[in-house]
């Protein structure tokens, strides 16, 4: 695997979630760049034992609901 998508949501609280699509990984921080630093470290974690990917992307959701 050369890449893993993270979703990331942003939380009413005004932090972040990334959940790992595929993959059985989900962190949260307070901002953009703690996530970031959590998102790396949850990965190198859950691959401990075997190859991470190359690359990890954090994919921004936002859902917008207009009245």
């Amino acid at each position: 695997m050369n890449e893993l998508v993270f979703e990331v949501t942003q939380e009413a609280d005004g932090g972040f979630a990334a959940e790992a699509l595929g993959e059985s990984i989900i962190t949260e921080a307070d901002t953009w760049d703690e996530l970031r630093a959590n998102v790396r470290e949850a990965v190198a974690a859950f691959y401990f034992d075997r190859p991470a990917p190359e690359r990890l992307r954090l994919h921004l959701v936002r859902d917008e609901i207009l009245a």
